[in-house]
């Protein structure tokens, strides 16, 4: 970008792009890490889904989403069902490497591919992977796309601002804090006011950086516990 000019009139300008074009859309194509794999929702994945949401017995994970919880299995297959042949939201589902089961589930939506603009969301992380390195590589799988595979310049995060994990984990992954929207919708016949979050391109290769050295298997002990904190990385401390 260049820096900010005046019109004819003296107005300033926001910076220019020079020689943006559009960007592709996400594609529905399988994200391969070291710890998991971000493949494309099929229906063939909601037993497992099912089964591991059951480890959440308090139904916790579903709070301030606009589904579930799901008492049967058919429930969620026929949720699932409905949600596999979305364009936008672009759903994902994270499978285990370890053991090779699913997860969790996680999307792209709102993309705006003509201003290089999309969102993570619908981030359903089961109590096998929350807290988990699987769920730090999963974020990362997911902007790698966005910003190295599509070249898109923002990528968001919202989420409601009740939702204190969530609020706690965009900025521990990097994303910057930009405000609240009051009364921004309804979910469940309550409202949400939704804080919004966003990482822009020129702050992604230092947060893919620490990414990167916090994913090193040389970060984890034996006992796989993380020596340097994802933050810590990010900043230098």
């Amino acid at each position: 970008m260049t820096e900010v000019e005046n019109d004819v009139n003296g107005d300033p300008l926001g910076p220019l792009v020079a020689g943006w074009t559009p960007r592709p859309r996400p594609p529905r194509e399988p994200m391969i890490g070291h710890y998991c794999s971000l493949v494309p929702l099929d229906r063939h994945h909601a037993p497992g889904l099912f089964e591991a949401f059951r480890h959440d017995t308090a139904g916790r994970v579903w709070t301030y989403l606009s589904v579930g919880p799901f008492a049967a299995q058919t429930e969620m297959e026929a949720w699932i069902a409905s949600i596999v042949p979305s364009q936008d939201p672009l759903f994902f589902a994270v499978i285990d490497h370890v053991s090779g089961q699913p997860v969790g589930l996680v999307s792209y939506l709102r993309i705006d591919a003509n201003a290089g603009v999309v969102e993570v969301g619908w981030v359903t992380w089961s109590p096998l992977m929350q807290k988990s390195v699987i769920s730090t590589e999963a974020h990362y799988l997911m902007a790698r796309r966005a910003f190295d595979e599509l070249g898109y310049r923002r990528y968001e995060w919202k989420c409601n601002d009740l939702n204190e994990p969530s609020m706690q984990a965009a900025r521990r992954l990097g994303f910057t804090y930009e405000g609240t929207f009051r009364q921004a919708t309804i979910v469940k016949g309550r409202n949400r006011d939704t804080a919004w979050f966003s990482m822009l391109d020129r702050e992604w290769p230092a947060i893919k950086a620490a990414f990167e050295a916090w994913l090193a298997p040389q970060n984890f002990d034996a006992d796989g516990r993380q020596l340097s904190r994802l933050e810590a990385l990010r900043t230098g401390r």
